[in-house]
This record gives structure tokens, sequence and C-alpha cells, in this order.
């Protein structure tokens, strides 16, 4: 079994930056990551809030950027899916590809996925006119009418995107007012191609082998219309990756993992960072700034026992 200082579970910008600073403090330290480096930001069409990157980069762009920078300190990456992870204060324990490790402490930068509508049909179209990342999806659907469910910044974000490269884009929110920025607002009530479905849920998903249309229905009037789409997007929230630290760290009823300000769980030495964890925002920069502040602690952590 190889016993490390410092792992980190996860590499998105939280386990990311926490492998950067965690590396660059001369910490024995490897990231593990399930499939490739960057979480939810490779899904993301432009990020105009972190601070003093002008213009907008892309997701991918910017998880790019972190990984060679990470590369930069030799920070090593294991790709593969961890599984038996047994986090207790004596022992921080797993397996990834078959071979054992231990740590002496642990970053869990899990991350989050996209929440789901729901809908008895949503799973059978998936693939087959149902998404959950435009950026990801939307050229399929160049020069077709498409329609997005939600309304903070990921779904109106989505919007914009695909009103660039589709005909006609509907944006359904169960609400009047949108949770996401003022300015993307603006720019998406400008948008001549966007319509605003508000007020409203899908109440219906119709389609044979793929999606054909989609049934709203009004909260109020009860009042139902279809919409003739080819694609429907789901931005309607995310839930925690936190399957691997059930029973063994203290979550919230939402299932995120809770810490204090040192990103400290209810483990000693086990620390979370990132959208994991019970946080008021969930951004790349406060993600970034997660994983410093874990990474940090981590190595005062190990450099106590």
């Amino acid at each position: 079994m190889e016993k490390l200082g410092i792992a980190i579970i996860g590499g998105g910008p939280a386990g990311l930056a926490a492998g950067i600073y965690a590396a660059r403090g001369g910490a024995s330290v490897n990231l593990f990551e399930e499939m490739f480096p960057g979480g939810q930001i490779v899904k993301t069409h432009r990020v105009e809030n972190y601070p003093g990157l002008t213009g907008g980069p892309d997701g991918y762009a910017l998880a790019a950027a972190l990984e060679k920078h990470a590369a930069e300190f030799d920070l090593p990456v294991v790709y593969g899916s961890v599984s038996d992870l047994k986090l207790t204060e004596k022992e921080k324990t797993f397996t990834v590809n078959g071979e054992g490790y231990a740590a002496d402490a642990v970053i869990l930068c899990m991350g989050a996925g996209p929440r789901k509508l729901g809908h008895p049909a949503e799973d059978r179209f998936v693939g087959a006119g149902v998404s959950y990342c435009a950026t990801c999806d939307g050229n399929f659907y160049r020069g077709k009418d498409v329609a997005i469910v939600g309304g903070g910044d990921t779904a109106v974000s989505d919007a914009l995107y695909l009103s660039g490269i589709c005909r006609k884009v509907y944006l359904i929110h169960r609400r009047d007012q949108f949770r996401a920025a003022a300015t993307l607002v603006d720019r998406v009530k400008r948008a001549e191609n966007v319509e605003l479905v508000l007020d409203s849920t899908v109440a219906g998903l119709v389609g044979e082998d793929r999606l054909s249309a989609v049934v709203v229905e009004n909260k109020f009037t009860k009042e139902r219309r279809t919409l003739d789409v080819s694609g429907l997007f789901v931005a309607v929230g995310i839930l925690p990756r936190t399957e691997l630290v059930q029973g063994q760290v203290e979550l919230n009823e939402g299932g995120f993992i809770v810490t204090d300000k040192f990103m400290q769980t209810s483990v000693p030495g086990v620390f979370a960072a990132g959208d994991v964890r019970d946080t008021p925002l969930r951004q790349v920069v406060t993600a970034c700034a997660d994983g410093a502040v874990a990474a940090t602690k981590a190595i005062e952590y190990v450099g106590m026992k």
C-alpha cells in the first residue's frame, strides 16, 4: 500500500488549486481524478467573473490552465475511480485501479453533478433530446429550436450560448424572476431569438425514439402549451457527489459536506473544498479559494503528526 502525506480526491478547480498549494508547499501529495481535470467548468461556455481573467475564457481553457499550473509543480495525477474509502482519525485508506493507498490527510473535492427534473420520461430521452450540458451538446442542435429549464446563472448562460447557434430558444423558469446575475438576465432579455416562458414548469416530454416537444404548464392559470423543440437542456441545480463519504463525515440536509472555515470536516485530517461542501457560493473563484485553504491546513495537520 502506497503511503501519502495528502490525498486529493477530485480534479476540479478546488482539487487542482489544492494540488498547486500542496505541491508548492513541498507535501507528499497525489491527486486522484475519475475522468479528466476541470470538473464542471469544462461544461461552461464562458467564465466571466473570475477576477483578472478578462474576456470571458471558456471553461476548457481555464481547466487546461489550472492543469498546466499544477503540472509546473509536478503534482502527480492518478486517473481512476476511488473505492473502499475509509475515513477515521487514525486511518485514511482507499483503492484506485486495484492499488491501495493510505494518507495522513485527505481533501475531498468530488464536486457535484446536475439535478434532474424527475420527469418519468426524462431518462428515456437522455442522449436523444435531453441534455445537462449546453456547451457539450449544443452543436447537435445547430439551427434548431430548443428549450432550457432553470433560472440561475447556468441556465441563463446556456440560453445565451444556444441563442448563437440555435434558431429559437425557450427559457422555462418556474418563477417570474431569475436568480442569475443581473448582467446575464439583461442580455438574455435582449436576445431576439430567446423567449422567456415564466411561472411555468415542464409537464410533459413528447416523442418516440427522440424528443419532439415539451409541454409546459403555467403554475397559476394551469394553462398548458406545447413547445415543438428538438432538445431540452436541464439546468435546475446540482447534487453533491458524496456517496463515498456518507456515514463517515457530517453532511447537511442537502447532502453537502459540513466544514468549518478551515475546510476541516467532522473527521480530523479530512478536509473538503469546492462544490461538494456546504457553502453559500459555488463559483470557480470560491472553489479555488477553498482548495488553497484546505491544502494549507492539510499541510499543517500532516506536519503535526
